[in-house]
């Protein structure tokens, strides 16, 4: 292919990436036994699509036979506000605060991907971005981006782990990053500690157990057994909020994208208790919100109220 490696990696800096690496697109034998050894364990909870896929997540050319390079990028998503700043008790995960990051990184993933071409129009490319079959955070690693920590997220020296990952995997050889081989969490187990529902264990999450999934992806309504949602409506950020490395390295994200709602920031207890499903439509068009519609978010919001009357 008539681009190099650097060029690609300044052309994704200039598309608005603060992290880009390049790896080889190999098995990933290991990765995918632990994929298998988790999903056995039912860490997955009720989420089948991972196990419906989990060939394609756990071997990359099942998913793209024609692979040879992974374009591991990164997205700075930390706004410099945290959840005490907002006027409700109600918590709500920074990575939603702004515009669907699905779309922000793949609308700058197909940018490269054309970029690409424009120097060799036989190239094949296919985007990535979460909800994909492929393991992000593999790729990252190693691309060089950062190291898998204990709270499982992926945790860069420079941005610590607020990071949006996606990938763009390409049909051509290119020079290849080094991966990132150093585990910098060393001792520390903050994360592990701090989370409510021990949902964590040294680099494994129970999936079950996580109140971001509960918030989010967990569709049924809550059973007197299960762990309150400690005042988070949608998703949490608690293992990411004590991890030193988020606590020394934040850098505030220059992407508008990415900035809070003023709903977000300054609604109060009674304007979530009260909100319609219009207003539900309305706050968060473009957001990643609608993940879990209006009957999701109502149902954490009234659980939580519920807690707080205890």
């Amino acid at each position: 292919m008539n681009i190099s490696s650097e060029s690609i990696k300044k052309k994704a800096i200039e598309l608005g990436f603060q992290k880009v690496g390049i790896t080889e697109a190999t098995e990933t034998i290991s990765e995918q036994n632990n994929l298998r050894s988790w999903l056995k364990k039912n860490n997955h909870a009720d989420m089948k699509w991972m196990e419906n896929r989990s060939e394609e997540r756990g071997n990359i050319h099942k998913y793209f036979p024609e692979a040879r390079s992974v374009i591991s990028v990164g997205m700075n998503y930390y706004t410099g506000i945290k959840q005490e700043d907002l006027k409700s008790d109600y918590k709500f995960s920074n990575y939603a605060w702004g515009d669907d990051y699905h779309i922000i990184l793949k609308d700058q993933l197909f940018s490269l991907l054309s970029w690409i071409k424009e120097f060799d129009p036989t190239v094949k490319g296919v985007v990535c971005v979460d909800t994909s079959p492929v393991m992000d955070k593999v790729w990252a690693q190693k691309a060089g981006l950062g190291w898998i920590g204990k709270h499982t997220n992926l945790i860069s020296r420079d941005y610590g782990s607020w990071l949006f990952l996606g990938e763009l995997i390409l049909d051509q050889s290119l020079e290849q990053d080094k991966p990132f081989n150093e585990d910098l969490c060393g001792t520390c187990v903050a994360c592990i500690e701090a989370c409510p529902t021990q949902a964590l264990n040294d680099y494994e999450i129970d999936a079950g157990k996580c109140i971001s999934y509960l918030s989010i992806e967990y569709r049924g309504p809550f059973t007197d057994d299960q762990e309150h949602l400690n005042e988070w409506i949608y998703g949490c950020d608690i293992c990411q909020e004590v991890c030193p490395w988020n606590e020394k390295f934040s850098k505030k994200t220059t992407e508008k994208g990415f900035q809070i709602r003023q709903e977000i920031l300054n609604f109060e207890n009674s304007d979530w208790d009260k909100i319609s499903e219009e207003e539900f439509r309305l706050i968060f068009k473009k957001s990643s919100v609608k993940r879990t519609k209006f009957s999701g978010l109502d149902r954490n919001i009234q659980h939580n109220k519920k807690n707080f009357s205890k």
